[in-house]
């Protein structure tokens, strides 16, 4: 069994050739530009490793994780149009660098060049993978419509909140999985467990994301903490604040959202310190991180198999930035 950084480094080998035809320069330069751009590539990995959980890595699931990839590149083209985001790593965004028009079309090929890859893997396996892509597509246009709505709304319910979250984020990370895991011949039982435990990971992920942006050391995090309290974004934290909180902390917490003081982000700090959500986020990210662990625990394969995802896991939650 490979650890993920071996299998990281693969990927990113083969996935660092040119991906669209040279003409029309002006839509397919600007596709390879993001993809150049780089980034964790945790989602096609994670369907090599629900192969490898089963079975040695074939040939067909390298082609479902480079469409994996290129299905989680067009969600970030599209998301930094719908959120006016100057910056994806660091670099301009598509719709900045190239202009509207050619980031929407940009994200529309890198869509097709997925399926492309799908349509390559064996013909035993073409109807399943691809049922499990389009329902996990769908779930993450929902995920990010739900979170445009929630940005609009007044008080979001923590329920509901992450349910945005299950879409937006783990469905992906567990369908990788969970394909990875069919190409590799696992039973119905344990691609339940194995999606599961993606679904899980994701959330602990997402709550240790949202901790970061609040509590985190700047040096460590790689930017500036509170950028989540500044646009008044609804995170795990502001939402059990709200839910919790005591009234005159909820006045307050209201009060400070109304502004952009300069000591608004100590403010809201010091709120979510009194009303002890620093503390329940960590257990709340613990509950899912067991949860995940219990799910992979109960995969029917011997334990050394599973060590790489239990290395991952650790990585993702307990991480500092």
């Amino acid at each position: 069994m490979q650890r993920f950084e071996t299998l990281s480094k693969a990927f990113t080998a083969r996935f660092s050739g040119r991906h669209f035809p040279e003409q029309p320069a002006t839509l397919y330069d600007p596709c390879e530009y993001f993809l150049g751009i780089g980034g964790k590539r945790i989602r096609p990995v994670l369907v090599l490793m629900g192969n490898e959980l089963f079975d040695e890595i074939l040939p067909d699931a390298w082609e479902v994780a480079m469409a994996v990839e290129l299905f989680h590149n067009f969600t970030l083209i599209h998301d930094d149009i719908m959120d006016n985001a100057p910056l994806r790593r660091n670099m301009p965004s598509v719709h900045v660098k190239y202009g509207v028009p050619t980031a929407l079309l940009g994200g529309d090929v890198t869509l097709i060049a997925a399926y492309e890859h799908l349509m390559k893997i064996k013909p035993d396996y073409v109807r399943r993978i691809t049922f499990l892509f389009n329902r996990t597509a769908r779930e993450v246009c929902e995920g990010q419509q739900l979170d445009m709505d929630y940005e609009k709304m007044g008080p979001v319910a923590m329920d509901d909140y992450i349910r945005m979250i299950e879409l937006k984020t783990s469905v992906l990370l567990a369908a990788s999985l969970q394909m990875g895991g069919v190409l590799g011949g696992a039973g119905q039982r344990n691609l339940q467990h194995l999606y599961a435990f993606g679904r899980d990971l994701g959330i602990a992920f997402q709550v240790q994301d949202d901790y970061l942006d609040a509590f985190g050391d700047p040096a460590k995090f790689g930017k500036q903490v509170g950028g989540d309290i500044v646009a008044n974004k609804k995170t795990f934290l502001l939402i059990q604040a709200l839910e919790t909180g005591k009234a005159p902390q909820v006045k307050a917490l209201k009060e400070l959202m109304q502004g952009n003081g300069p000591d608004k982000v100590e403010k809201v700090l010091g709120i979510f310190r009194d009303a002890g959500v620093d503390k329940w986020a960590f257990d709340l990210k613990e509950k899912y991180l067991r949860s995940a662990f219990q799910h992979l625990e109960d995969i029917a394969v011997t334990s050394s198999r599973k060590e790489p995802l239990q290395q991952l896991a650790h990585f993702l939650v307990q991480r500092e930035y």
